[in-house]
């Protein structure tokens, strides 16, 4: 069992499915008949330290440009600025662009077109 679970909150399961399998590779698996998607990933699952899942918001989304609405997930990628122009292209909105962070790395946020706001980033040893 996972010591640590996330779920993303969003309007529409399908196109929430489509962006984050685009955009990180994810893989989703359905629990049951219920409108809840597990998160299939390297180091994400219901046997990794880490599981997540999407599922259906139960408010409306907050606008788009109004900051976090409660956690920000960031996850690490090979380079930050190709994952982040990705983002762009397939429906994400600019919530920070690609930043350097003395210490650390890059650090980007898009918005996923579901409300939520997620962290791309690349450790400065990895660059």
């Amino acid at each position: 069992m996972a010591s640590a679970h996330f779920e993303l909150h969003v309007t529409d399961t399908v196109q929430a499915r489509d962006f984050y399998g685009d955009l990180l590779g994810w893989r989703f698996e359905a629990m049951g008949d219920l409108d809840y998607h597990l998160v299939l990933a390297d180091g994400i699952g219901p046997d990794g330290p880490l599981s997540g899942a999407l599922m259906p918001r139960n408010v409306p989304a907050p606008p788009v440009g109004t900051g976090p609405r409660g956690a920000v997930i960031s996850f690490r990628v090979a380079d930050v600025d190709t994952v982040y122009a990705k983002a762009l292209e397939i429906g994400g909105e600019e919530a920070m662009p690609p930043t350097d962070f003395n210490g650390f790395g890059r650090l980007a946020y898009i918005e996923d077109g579901q409300g939520n706001i997620i962290g791309l980033m690349t450790r400065a040893e990895e660059k």
